[in-house]
């Protein structure tokens, strides 16, 4: 079951910060719990900061560039 989801990406387990290029999965409760501390703080949503990628898997993120936290 899903630790939980930012608003506006529900349907995405990995998502990437594109700042410092680390993917976050958000079925990990520690992971999705930094990633939604960085959103509060840094507000990587509203600054379009926030990558999914498709498929929604941590191999094709690795394949972009990011690095697995």
């Amino acid at each position: 079951m899903a630790a939980g989801r930012l608003r506006r990406f529900e349907h995405n387990r990995f998502l990437g910060a594109r700042d410092t290029m680390i993917v976050y999965d958000c079925d990990d409760p520690a992971q999705f719990a930094e990633l939604s501390e960085r959103n509060d703080v840094d507000n990587l949503t509203m600054r379009n900061l926030i990558s999914t990628f498709g498929p929604d898997a941590l191999s094709e993120a690795s394949n972009r560039g990011f690095r697995p936290r």
